[in-house]
């Protein structure tokens, strides 16, 4: 419970008692930040209007207010009592020091108290912290104060360093700063020792309880021997149901010495009693054992039974094995039978165990039973023989273990020869797929190199039409230049004679007429062999290869690829190939590649797939 004066937080709880405060000093309030909490405050009125002072130390607000955050600093504001007036310390200084807190400390020793200071000074100032026991004061300037509680020395330590002074007095005597500390009293350890032993004694109390509550139950006590009890116990012992409880009542006073010359026949007689109960367990025992060898010898003929039909179970299953009907059932039936013959003959074995072992624990009692009893010929000839039968019983187990496991081996070889033909045959489906797919992908570069020499010879096809164009283009400006020389002539004629104008206009109409007539000729013979062989959809050797390795890609997605798919496929060849330029590719070739849509509503996918052998048969 040891706490430092400075771990008490003293916020601003209202600025209105801080103003108050800084008031009574002649200084302005000023917040935190640095502004000023009041705008209309007036230094010459000494006080606000309407405004009453408000001291920390008044009933219900207490010094101490409730704990607050950590980070929150410390402010002290002046206390205001009825005789005198508490100034903080400065929050620069370091908080002053205390002593370790003795246990149950409830006493506090207050040094720099004013010369002029009295009890009532101390009782106006130490009385809002709590209720005050006693005050003892020296002649000096200090004294010591105890609480009713030890919360209250935690406000008490609160006003250490506070500066006291009397009324507005400025004599040093009436003047002083307040030391609080801890006090060592022995009425405080007194107290705080017989709590602590009123503690321990409720957890031994509490232990106790918790002891009793989980300790088994007394008995019942015994009653005390008279002669109306003895009456009562000597027919108790004689009743079946409760002769247990009369003979622990027996043992008891017995024990207890209750017998003398005068009761010695009652408890012979109870005892003569108590023994007659031998001759009724000794049957109890017997008839139960008889129980138990008839129970034995169901058992065994239950267990026998089951051997034998567990035996059929066998055997019908090992002529399943056989190659006759094995060779007929499927590959899951064989796996069923086999799991199901091997836990019918592990059950097998295991109830045969259990059949000897019970055979040998009876001819070991038996044998026991011969050798203390009747140690005759006769008796010992029946031994032999039971001993030759358990012989040949355990011979025959034996044999049919020994058959057991030879037909599991021999299951396990059938399994391991089964198993390898059925490997081969994998490995025939894997070679069979492998050619598959490398027929596809030598069919895949045929086509691309069909489509290189196509694109090649396109690419000629390019060049003369690049080449007629040009011839073409010459043509024509070789016209334009004869009609503008025809033009210039023309005029020159019509400068000469009217008549010879005339001619010359029905010569230059024919001219003309020839000129049209040759465009029109040159431009059918460019049309006819740019109708005769369309434009490629393939403008690139480029193109050509990702049409290339787009249909390779393709033929092995039979379902389809989205766009996405298939240009992160090409950007791993080359960075540079963009989404858009291989979806135009793929749209200019309608016979090659096709776009489907899958999915429903928010699966809606479009997908690309190669459909060339069929575009083949179209085209």
């Amino acid at each position: 419970m040891t706490m430092d004066s400075n771990s008490i937080p003293m916020p601003m709880s209202d600025p209105n008692a801080w103003a108050t405060a800084m008031n009574n000093l002649g200084m302005p309030p000023i917040g935190i930040t640095g502004q000023p909490l009041m705008p209309d405050f007036d230094p010459t009125l000494g006080m606000m209007a309407g405004i009453t002072p408000m001291n920390p130390m008044m009933p219900g607000i207490g010094i101490v207010p409730g704990q607050l955050s950590q980070d929150l600093p410390v402010v002290k504001e002046i206390i205001h009592c009825k005789t005198c007036t508490l100034f903080p310390p400065n929050p620069n200084l370091p908080s002053p020091a205390t002593r370790d807190r003795p246990p149950g400390c409830k006493t506090v020793f207050v040094g720099g108290l004013p010369e002029n200071a009295n009890e009532q000074l101390i009782m106006e100032v130490f009385g809002q912290c709590g209720d005050i026991v006693a005050i003892r004061k020296s002649k000096k300037n200090f004294c010591h104060i105890r609480f009713a509680e030890e919360f209250t020395v935690d406000k008490a330590l609160f006003l250490s360093g506070y500066r006291i002074r009397l009324g507005s007095s400025t004599d040093k005597k009436d003047t002083g700063r307040l030391h609080v500390d801890f006090a060592q009293a022995r009425d405080d350890l007194y107290e705080w020792e017989c709590h602590q032993r009123l503690l321990a004694r409720e957890e031994r109390h509490r232990r106790k309880v918790e002891e009793d509550r989980f300790r088994p139950p007394s008995p019942p006590p015994i009653v005390h021997y008279s002669e109306h009890e003895c009456s009562q116990l000597g027919d108790k012992i004689k009743d079946d149901g409760n002769f247990h409880e009369a003979v622990r009542v027996l043992l008891t006073w017995l024990e207890r010495g209750e017998v003398n010359r005068r009761n010695a026949n009652n408890f012979y007689s109870m005892i003569q009693s108590s023994n007659s109960h031998i001759r009724r367990l000794m049957t109890e025992k017997s008839q139960h054992e008889k129980e138990m060898e008839e129970a034995k010898e169901k058992f065994k003929t239950a267990l026998s039974g089951i051997l034998s039909q567990f035996q059929q179970i066998v055997s019908v299953f090992q002529a399943a094995s056989k190659q006759k009907a094995w060779d007929h059932f499927s590959k899951a039936q064989r796996k069923n039978l086999d799991m199901w013959h091997k836990q019918a003959e592990e059950i097998r074995n295991m109830h045969n165990e259990q059949l000897m072992g019970i055979r040998r624990e009876e001819e070991m009692e038996m044998s026991d039973d011969d050798m203390e009893d009747m140690p005759d010929s006769k008796d010992s000839e029946d031994s032999g023989v039971s001993q030759a039968e358990a012989l040949k019983e355990e011979n025959d187990s034996l044999r049919c273990q020994l058959d057991a496991y030879r037909n599991e081996v021999e299951l396990l070889k059938q399994e391991q020869g089964k198993n390898q033909p059925m490997r081969s045959e994998e490995d025939t489906t894997h070679s069979q797929q492998l050619s598959f797919l490398q027929q596809a992908l030598q069919g895949m570069q045929k086509q691309l190199l069909k489509m290189r020499d196509e694109l090649k010879q396109r690419e000629v096809e390019l060049e003369n039409s690049m080449e007629d164009k040009q011839q073409l283009k010459n043509q024509v400006q070789t016209l334009k230049d004869g009609l503008e020389n025809l033009q210039n002539t023309h005029l020159m004629q019509l400068e000469k004679a009217k008549q010879d104008d005339r001619g010359a206009e029905e010569s230059a109409n024919q001219t003309s007429e020839a000129t049209a007539s040759t465009v029109v000729s040159c431009s059918q013979e460019k049309e006819g062999p740019t109708e005769r062989s369309p434009p490629s959809p393939v403008h690139s050797e480029r193109e050509a290869l990702l049409v290339g390795i787009i249909s390779t890609f393709l033929h092995v997605h039979p379902f389809g690829a989205s766009i996405e798919y298939i240009c992160s496929y090409l950007q791993r060849l080359d960075t540079k190939i963009n989404t858009s330029e291989v979806e135009a590719l793929l749209s200019r070739l309608p016979c090659t590649f096709r776009q489907e849509l899958t999915g429903v509503g928010a699966s809606l996918e479009k997908r690309w797939s190669f459909c060339g052998f069929q575009g083949i048969k179209s085209t």
